[in-house]
């Protein structure tokens, strides 16, 4: 059997499962693969080219996560298989720079608010804006790419206003950067190619007791941000400062969930007409508790 590829993904699980050992303790063969280059230049995949496109490119690892919405329309047209047994939640905002006449979420209407296209972000801000805006006011932006391509855009003042998350969403907070709006939003896993079950079980496994630590200590481990960060950014960071960012629920992805979040993407089209697979539970997703 080939090792399991195990790629880190902006947030810190892997990282302290990797540094305590955790993996290993399972009894996982495995390959620890850091995939991101701390550059922007390397985010930088063009205005349409977000993680659902990542997943049709494929990803190069066994395990790998996104925004449960992309997750499960990636997942219906077979690009894999979303984990139905545990998800994730990522604090997420929409920020602004610390001068901005922008004040709350009314006056981003018509606002150019730079988003990852088909990404967290895209649909996180859609859901946050619902309350205050109608549709044709929310303007989002494509420009400026993924998450770290447009921290930077904000970082310099180039685009009015950015939805972050992850560790970008601590580094403009320390930075004074004001949140208009929270976001925060769910993650699902998913699975390619055909990773032996017990590895997969193995692998969350470990993660599992890496939440753990980082719940009970959080400070101990804020600094593996500075893993995945531009080297631009490296010296004004105090990650000490920072908060755990995404945390794993270890409950089920159920087909209520499923169901309901297949149906918010289609009402909105966010993806052309036929472009959302088959929209099946059983098929699109892995559980294996069940």
């Amino acid at each position: 059997m080939p090792q399991f590829v195990i790629s880190p993904h902006m947030r810190l699980q892997e990282w302290v499962a990797e540094e305590k050992g955790y993996f290993t303790a399972e009894g996982l063969d495995y390959e620890f693969r850091a995939a991101l280059k701390a550059d922007t230049k390397s985010h930088d995949l063009g205005a349409k080219t977000g993680a659902y496109q990542t997943f049709e490119q494929g990803r190069p690892c066994d395990v790998s996560c996104a925004c449960h919405w992309t997750v499960n329309v990636a997942a219906s047209n077979g690009h894999g298989k979303l984990y139905g047994d545990a998800y994730s939640v990522s604090p997420s905002g929409i920020f602004v720079p610390p001068d901005s006449p922008i004040r709350t979420p009314e006056d981003l209407r018509g606002v150019p608010i730079s988003v990852g296209y088909q990404s967290g972000s895209h649909y996180s801000t859609i859901q946050a804006l619902e309350p205050y805006l109608k549709p044709e006011e929310i303007n989002l932006s494509f420009a400026d790419g993924l998450l770290f391509k447009r921290m930077e855009k904000l970082y310099d003042r180039q685009t009015p206003a950015c939805a972050l998350f992850s560790g970008p969403y601590y580094f403009m907070e320390q930075l004074g950067f004001r949140k208009i709006l929270d976001s925060t939003f769910m993650i699902a896993a998913m699975i390619t190619g055909d990773p032996a079950p017990s590895d997969v079980r193995k692998y969350f496994q470990a993660l599992r007791r890496a939440q753990r630590d980082i719940d009970l200590r959080p400070d101990l481990y804020t600094h593996y941000y500075k893993k995945e960060f531009p080297a631009r950014f490296q010296a004004e960071m105090d990650t000490r400062r920072w908060g755990p960012g995404e945390r794993i629920v270890f409950e089920p992805y159920s087909k209520e969930v499923f169901e309901e979040s297949f149906q918010w993407i289609a009402q909105r089209n966010i993806f052309p007409e036929g472009g959302m697979g088959a929209g099946k539970y059983d098929e699109a997703v892995l559980s294996l508790a069940r």
